[in-house]
């Protein structure tokens, strides 16, 4: 579903000979993005006939999209009415799958997560099959007839139209009918998504606003493996069958420190993922005759934040490695701009220079220049990705 720019909103608004709904999910996004905001405002910038935009809010309020919250400034006249989404009301289940942990969580329309929890993941598909489906069914049972919908992040190859999980390699399930199963157990739609491209929805939908304003750009998630959400036009790209967008699996080299997902140690992700960072990490106590511990991603890029060296080269050695394969991306894409998502993010002060002098490098001179910066959406991208989907039907373009 395509986000709807608002920037160019007065040239899609339907006319008599499209469908009404166009003008409907317009004037939604005015209240989504510029609220509070009136009616009159609303006609003004859209440049809809009053009467429209009173029809449209009052369907709006019927429907309990959007809510009163007050008077504005008048200037003359009476005080205009305001209007704003309607918040803290349950309108969508997220299911984020992750190669360690699920999360499970419910949000409004804003995309406010009004509760969440989270289970450790297991390999055994049949055991979180039934986990999912117990737990989703539980929040469904408290919510009847109020039309929630259901996404879903998955880190694999899925196809969205379908609604088929096709592969998860790092457990190696093949056609998970996971999505059946919930909509069986709630008689809710579902709507599933690869992680990465959930994560680039997140951002065109809850990133930062230079973003939300942007109709191209790729997202970059790191974590156990790598993946890209690729946004063209202001719409997921997908690719056939739902396998565009899989760079992790670039050849990057031939000796990376660990294996990539699909067994390789050539593949982008084997070279600059988080467990790469974790490698380099163990091999330089080993060669500096210390003694390991279990140390984790989150304690490498904490400790390098501090300055501890040997989580800092390993740091530095990674980053060489994702700016290289940023660079391909740039080279074969020509985005706006590349968005790096993942913990790897909160060490960005410490890994921005690096990424940028491995980029300037290696990109070809005369590109339009691309912005690279880290996500704004915080450590769980993906459970907002799949929120997203949802939200995405309400507030999206009509395809």
């Amino acid at each position: 579903m395509k986000r709807i720019n608002l920037q160019k909103a007065k040239s899609q608004i339907a006319r008599p000979t499209t469908i009404r709904d166009i003008n409907k999910r317009i004037v939604l996004n005015y209240v989504r993005d510029r609220a509070p905001i009136s009616r009159a405002e609303i006609a003004r910038e859209t440049e809809l006939h009053r009467s429209t935009v009173s029809v449209i809010i009052d369907e709006l309020l019927e429907s309990g999209l959007i809510v009163e919250i007050g008077s504005g400034v008048s200037t003359g006249g009476r005080r205009p009415t305001l209007f704003d989404l309607k918040k803290d009301v349950p309108c969508a289940i997220g299911i984020d799958l992750g190669p360690r942990t699920s999360t499970i969580a419910l949000a409004d329309l804003a995309g406010s997560i009004l509760e969440k929890e989270s289970f450790s993941t297991s390999p055994d598909v049949e055991f979180m099959t039934t986990q999912i489906v117990d737990r989703v069914g539980r929040i469904a049972d408290r919510f009847p007839g109020q039309g929630l919908e259901i996404g879903m992040s998955v880190p694999g190859l899925v196809d969205q139209k379908l609604g088929k999980v096709f592969h998860v390699p790092y457990f190696n399930w093949h056609d998970w009918d996971i999505c059946e199963k919930v909509r069986q157990r709630t008689g809710m739609t579902v709507i599933v998504e690869n992680d990465a491209n959930a994560t680039a929805l997140a951002e065109l939908w809850f990133g930062h606003e230079k973003i939300r304003k942007t109709d191209t750009f790729v997202m970059v998630l790191v974590g156990e493996g790598i993946g890209t959400g690729i946004i063209f036009d202001g719409q997921v790209y997908r690719g056939e069958m739902g396998a565009g967008g899989e760079f992790g699996h670039m050849i990057l080299g031939t000796d990376a420190p660990v294996d990539c997902s699909c067994g390789s140690r050539e593949c982008w992700e084997a070279y600059a993922s988080e467990p790469a960072i974790v490698e380099r990490y163990k091999r330089r106590l080993k060669d500096d005759a210390m003694k390991q511990n279990d140390t984790n991603v989150s304690d490498i890029i904490e400790l390098a934040q501090h300055g501890e060296r040997h989580a800092v080269d390993a740091m530095r050695e990674t980053v060489h490695y994702l700016g290289n394969g940023i660079s391909n991306l740039i080279v074969g894409l020509s985005p706006q701009v590349v968005v790096v998502s993942g913990r790897m993010t909160a060490a960005w002060d410490l890994m921005a220079d690096d990424l940028h002098r491995v980029m300037e490098r290696s990109v070809l001179a005369g590109l339009p220049q691309t912005e690279l910066m880290p996500s704004s959406l915080g450590d769980s991208p993906t459970l907002t990705g799949a929120v997203g989907l949802v939200l995405a039907r309400k507030f999206g373009a009509v395809n």
